[in-house]
């Protein structure tokens, strides 16, 4: 809404590009709005080591561990369903696939294979295999009801058909559901990454935090290009979670991840952070919270009236940025109050 208001007020190319940016792609293609789920998946996964070595430290089982994290993927599809509206809407042909769904199934499903994976260099395998076998079914299976050969339209994708025949419930884009089913496969990919990326920098003890640094950038430098090269055969596209979106998303949450890790824990600037640890320590409950409070009630309260004194598109900025104040406000509260709502 804001970047909207920005370029409805003062107009432009960069702010038509960034305006343009904050959309999602509609099938082909790549935006930086497609970047937020795989990136919050990738850091889900980054973590997993840290909390998985403090739970072996206590000497919790490995069956206690399995059950926290399937209950922790039920909850999340369920928490999912709810955001869809099914409490709200009825249960006449609800949907049940979500973005919350997405993230706890392929989490989990990457949780089970880096436990029971002896080494990293052997997750590194799963995830290759994942990537260039998830590409090869795109390219060469093509839907029974395909009409041509192209394997990447909606109606011709195996993906897609896969969708209408077993994903229970509406598809959210009548013939295809950009958190279906198959589609999980390639998200596991992204997951593991980060769990790679997270236990190089918990077990690698010989290398400095620059070093690491370094080698997590340069790792998502060769991975964004492996996406471009791979973009030349199988699109981008976040609905199917494409080969080539899978690469070029890791590769660019690799490299933020090794770009804020060096600012941060090698540099200690960390100050700025404060606003996002705010907001990444409640993530998922404003997420959730967005859905069912009215947040802009709240900032045309305080705001109504100067809103109402300016130009449309200034009191659309002034209205955008209440909200986020409002928002994060909300999340601050939490914040000091020491509520941390977690999965």
């Amino acid at each position: 809404m804001i970047v909207a208001s920005l370029y409805d007020i003062f107009g432009g190319n960069a702010l038509s590009w960034c305006h343009i940016q904050m959309e999602h792609a509609s099938w082909d293609g790549f935006r930086f709005m497609d970047l937020v789920f795989p990136l919050f998946l990738f850091i889900a996964g980054v973590s997993f080591p840290f909390s998985l070595g403090s739970r072996r430290e206590k000497k919790e089982s490995d069956s206690k561990v399995r059950r926290h994290l399937l209950k922790r993927a039920l909850t999340l599809v369920l928490l999912g369903a709810l955001y869809n509206g099914l409490l709200r809407n009825g249960f006449d042909n609800p949907r049940f696939a979500s973005v919350l769904a997405h993230i706890g199934i392929a989490w989990f499903l990457a949780t089970i294979i880096y436990m029971y994976t002896p080494k990293i260099t052997f997750v590194g395998i799963w995830i290759g295999c994942i990537v260039i076998g998830y590409g090869l079914l795109n390219m060469l299976v093509l839907s029974p009801d395909a009409v041509g050969t192209n394997p990447f339209l909606p109606e011709n994708n195996i993906v897609a058909q896969f969708d209408r025949w077993f994903l229970p419930g509406r598809l959210y884009k009548g013939i295809y559901d950009p958190e279906g089913l198959l589609s999980l496969i390639p998200a596991v990919a992204t997951a593991l990454l980060g769990m790679v990326a997270g236990s190089y920098l918990k077990n690698q003890g010989k290398d400095d935090p620059s070093r690491k640094s370094l080698v997590l950038f340069t790792g998502g430098i060769i991975l964004i290009l492996l996406g471009e090269l791979t973009s030349l055969v199988i699109p981008f596209n976040k609905a199917l979670w494409s080969s080539s979106f899978m690469l070029l998303t890791g590769g660019i949450s690799l490299s933020l991840l090794a770009t804020f890790y060096w600012i941060v824990d090698v540099k200690k600037w960390d100050r700025w952070a404060f606003f996002f640890r705010v907001i990444g320590l409640n993530s998922i409950t404003i997420y959730l919270a967005q859905a069912i409070i009215k947040f802009s009630n709240v900032s045309d309260f305080f705001l109504g009236s100067f809103i109402a004194l300016v130009p449309k598109p200034v009191g659309e900025l002034i209205s955008g940025c209440g909200y986020i104040a409002v928002c994060w406000l909300f999340l601050w509260y939490l914040y000091k109050k020491n509520i941390f709502i977690k999965v």
